[in-house]
């Protein structure tokens, strides 16, 4: 399923840029225990798979890409929406990112969500949606 590959794609470009600001990641499914300071959690959310012909060779994957920014309590949310600005230019709108013929396209801007606060952490939640067009 081409899900794998648009999750592959997005997370290795997360992972270089994460790793270079020294930022641990959560990725899906994998352990990972959480660090005292900020932190980021990785989510492929996709769409249900459709079809666009009536020879059913045509597959539209779509779909949201989200990262969310955990940050510690008490020490503002300044540190987190600066991550957030950081991450809309990681991820434009319109990036287009290959693997072999594949290819997946951000189709809408960056957005930040509206911080969840926790007991420790609150978390700031930033995601895009993303559209592929494959033949079977």
């Amino acid at each position: 399923m081409s899900h794998r590959i648009i999750r592959s794609l997005y997370e290795q470009r997360l992972a270089a840029w994460a790793a270079a600001r020294s930022l641990p990641v959560a990725w899906q499914n994998v352990p990972f225990t959480p660090p005292a300071g900020i932190y980021l959690r990785a989510f492929l959310l996709p769409a249900d798979t459709d079809s666009l012909d009536l020879e059913g060779k045509h597959r539209l994957y779509t779909g949201v890409f989200q990262v969310s920014i955990v940050a510690p309590n008490g020490n503002g949310s300044g540190a987190a929406e600066q991550l957030a600005v950081d991450l809309d230019a990681l991820y434009p709108n319109a990036l287009r990112l290959t693997s072999g013929a594949f290819a997946v396209q951000i189709v809408s801007p960056c957005s930040q969500g509206p911080a969840i606060p926790g007991e420790t952490h609150m978390m700031l939640p930033v995601s895009f949606r993303y559209r592929a067009d494959a033949t079977a």
